[in-house]
């Protein structure tokens, strides 16, 4: 139903920074989020924004560092990351809730539309 391409990834020294695009197939706006999942941990919730930008969250340990943007235009999210650490490497995830839904939220539920992902290294 709709494709989701992530791109930006790459390997960077600790305290540099990266950012990663999503863009999605389709002119339909929704709320949207960045997941990620290091080796042998759990997928968590990095960031996400609404449908109408009115709403955006970020997990603690990323506040101040990142900053997630939209550009409707060109049906793209971006995730800015500054300040990168270690901690930060995973596979980072772009995913896309139903147009349905006004809010955002970094728990995975609802989100029905994953990217295939994209690879980050932080070196220290």
């Amino acid at each position: 139903q709709v494709q989701l391409v992530e791109s930006g990834g790459g390997l960077v020294q600790a305290g540099g920074s990266l950012r990663l695009s999503c863009a999605a197939s389709g002119r339909t706006f929704s709320g949207m989020g960045w997941f990620r999942q290091a080796p042998g941990k759990e997928r968590e919730g990095v960031s996400c924004i609404s449908k109408n930008e009115s709403n955006m969250k970020y997990v603690d340990s990323v506040k101040g560092r990142f900053t997630i943007s939209r550009d409707n235009a060109k049906n793209t999210v971006y995730l800015q990351m500054n300040n990168l650490k270690p901690e930060d490497t995973a596979v980072y995830y772009c995913a896309r809730l139903d147009t349905q839904m006004m809010g955002c939220w970094l728990e995975d539920g609802g989100y029905d539309n994953w990217g295939q992902g994209t690879q980050v290294t932080v070196s220290s």
